[in-house]
């Protein structure tokens, strides 16, 4: 993916909106109020929200079947509605993707599990992927976040993203954005989008360092991390060493990185790593730009950005830079 993507138009006054229920189900009164409050939202910018009986619906941990999941998709395509809005995340949008999904172009919003979703409409050469926040999440965002979603969907300017630069350099090249475990089960399959020349930002939450390095090491191993232009860290919540019991690999046979990762901090914590320094090792010797402490991922302040969209990524002043299109 060297060039950006062609976007959907712009929404305006009165388009419509489909709710999807692709993942976890959606239980109980206070996952009712947040998906009221978060339609609040929505309809609140002018937009005609199709309130779909989503809440209550189960099989398992999922919010429906297989068929009926897909059904929120696929019913978009009948109802001519220009935004998709997912409505949570937890685990199930996967499973979608064993049988073709032939959607016409739409935008397409959500994050955490919806990344497969996401990455998949990428990936078939469709834009109008947008990572940022749930219909559940909504409401509980900044006045900045909302109104910066708003403004991406009505082809308005986005600011830059402000983080921490940790390798200097600057590079350009199409986004991406999701959460890196459910970008990592995307890896070797035909929904993974090219990543050649592209500027990831990733996130992640309730997972051990150990955990996370595992994963950026499958990463490398095959040879994906080496493909970028730049990377974006975002939000890894509950994801550092404060958990005693899962902090390390329980097999204690499991080979541990070398001393000089972490001299100095692992003279306090021998036998562990921080997040911090995980992500550092795993990302400093690729030789392109990496700017961590993005607001973009599971805490508060979730920053929406358009995937396939051509970014500049600046280690030197921090920043994630989205030119007007």
């Amino acid at each position: 993916m060297s060039v950006a993507m062609h976007q959907p138009p712009p929404l305006q006054h009165g388009d419509r909106v489909q709710l999807v229920a692709a993942s976890s189900a959606l239980l109980g009164d206070d996952a009712l109020a947040r998906l009221q409050a978060g339609i609040a939202v929505l309809e609140g910018w002018g937009l005609q929200v199709e309130r779909n009986p989503l809440h209550g619906r189960q099989w398992g941990y999922l919010a429906g079947r297989d068929p009926e999941r897909r059904g929120d998709l696929e019913a978009a395509a009948r109802r001519g509605a220009e935004l998709l809005a997912c409505v949570r995340g937890g685990w199930g949008a996967a499973r979608l993707l064993e049988q073709p999904l032939d959607l016409p172009p739409r935008w397409l919003l959500g994050f955490s599990d919806v990344t497969s979703l996401l990455w998949a409409q990428l990936a078939q050469g469709q834009g109008g992927a947008i990572h940022g926040p749930l219909v559940t999440t909504l409401a509980a965002e900044p006045a900045w976040s909302q109104e910066r979603l708003r403004a991406l969907l009505f082809g308005e300017s986005l600011a830059d993203l402000h983080g921490e630069g940790w390798c200097g350099g600057q590079a350009e090249g199409p986004l991406l954005a999701g959460n890196l475990t459910v970008a990592t089960h995307l890896l070797g399959t035909p929904h993974l989008p090219d990543l050649r020349g592209a500027i990831l930002v990733l996130e992640d939450v309730s997972e051990a360092p150990y955990r996370i390095e595992r994963m950026l090491t499958h990463w490398r191993l095959s040879g994906a991390l080496q493909q970028l232009a730049g990377i974006g860290l975002g939000q890894f919540t509950d994801c550092d060493d404060v958990v005693a019991a899962d902090a390390r690999p329980t097999d204690e046979t499991s080979p541990q990185p070398p001393d000089s990762v972490c001299e100095t901090a692992c003279e306090t914590q021998p036998d562990r790593f921080s997040l911090e320094q995980v992500l550092r090792e795993r990302t400093a010797d690729l030789g392109i730009p990496v700017v961590s402490n993005l607001p973009v991922g599971h805490g508060v302040g979730n920053a929406a950005l358009p995937l396939g969209t051509w970014a500049r990524l600046d280690a030197g002043s921090g920043r994630l830079h989205i030119p007007p299109t």
